[in-house]
């Protein structure tokens, strides 16, 4: 009797240890949005990467000129660090969506002993050997905007790409109907982001008879987006809908219409200012799947929960639900360049200094 008593008395101390661990971890703030997975709930255990301050720490960027969106993750990320005083330093090195200068850059941070590592992945399987490399060094990683192949990490923080396609795609089907022709413009190829958005939009569109009449890579950029548009309207401008992987490519095709007089089919946005003006100006149906920059700024502060010692959950996800055209007024700033993307945590001097018109 004594024997069982011991026994559950020992699997409820396991339990309320595990219990009151999750709730250490469920108490640190990432960001808006951000929650932990309930498909994993692995906790990163408290005081594993504990270090006093003042810290250095490194982020490998997949590409910070490769959009605007990339360029305000790197404004985020660095004004996120600048509020803490006891991150002494932050370097930021620019793979340029170079798999081979992606794994320079992480054995350059671990060479120079940062404190942690930020990385957004080039691709898939990119960063992976590195990150193993960090690891082993004894420092942590965070990762986000892009899956890997490994479970080397220390906490991911991921923007559901399948969700955030499928937030797109579950409008584009109520816009177009079971037997609607679509064209879909896909973001950079091969880039782990490009690929589950578009998983995303292929749940979306099972059980319909939907057909995808053309599909192309406009690089999540306005110039490459425009001609993408402009040829496939000069070779079909029959279309019930678009879906578009990216608020600047959605500008630039909603241009193209524009330009040769025809009316603007459904198709779906971001969470850009630019786009904002055109949708609340021109009235055409949109969506607008959320994708916040401020991501780069959760990456700091789970870089920092690890390094003052506190519990994380390993797998974080970031899953908002898509805004209509009256939520798009509340964020739109006619005096701000067309480049700022929502949400942002960036103080209004920077909006103004970084993006004012």
């Amino acid at each position: 009797m004594r024997s069982n008593f011991l026994k559950h008395a020992l699997a409820g101390l396991v339990l309320s240890t595990a219990l009151s661990g999750a709730a250490m971890a469920q108490d640190v703030f990432l960001m808006d949005g951000v929650t932990p997975s309930t498909k994993d709930t692995t906790v990163v255990p408290a005081g594993m990467f504990k270090k006093d301050g003042p810290w250095v720490i490194g982020m490998s960027h997949f590409g910070v000129n490769a959009n605007t969106w990339t360029v305000q993750v790197a404004h985020e990320t660095e004004a996120a660090a600048a509020k803490d005083d006891r991150i002494e330093k932050l370097i930021i090195l620019d793979a340029g969506f170079d798999q081979a200068k992606q794994v320079a850059d992480i054995e350059d941070l671990i060479a120079q002993g940062v404190d942690a590592i930020i990385v957004q992945p080039v691709t898939s399987t990119s960063a992976n050997a590195s990150i193993e490399k960090a690891i082993a060094a004894g420092i942590p990683v965070v990762l986000h905007t892009g899956r890997i192949e490994s479970d080397a990490f220390t906490t991911e923080i991921q923007g559901g790409a399948e969700h955030f396609g499928k937030v797109m795609g579950d409008w584009l089907v109520g816009q177009v109907g079971n037997d609607g022709k679509i064209w879909v413009l896909r973001g950079l190829a091969g880039h782990p982001e490009d690929t589950n958005r578009y998983a995303g939009l292929m749940q979306a569109l099972e059980g319909t008879n939907i057909q995808i009449v053309a599909e192309q890579n406009g690089d999540w950029q306005y110039d490459t987006g425009k001609k993408v548009c402009e040829t496939l309207y000069l070779a079909d401008p029959n279309v019930d809908g678009i879906w578009s992987s990216g608020a600047d490519m959605t500008r630039a095709c909603v241009d193209v219409f524009k330009a040769f007089g025809t009316p603007i089919p459904p198709i779906s946005g971001e969470g850009n200012n630019g786009f904002f003006g055109q949708w609340i100006t021109e009235g055409y149906p949109s969506v607008s799947a959320e994708y916040s920059p401020s991501q780069g700024a959760a990456g700091v502060r789970a870089a920092v929960a690890l390094l003052e010692g506190k519990e994380l959950f390993k797998h974080y996800d970031y899953n908002p639900a898509g805004w209509d055209v009256e939520k798009a007024k509340q964020f739109y700033r006619a005096d701000l360049s067309a480049n700022v993307w929502w949400p942002s945590e960036l103080p209004e001097e920077k909006l103004i200094e970084l993006y004012g018109n």
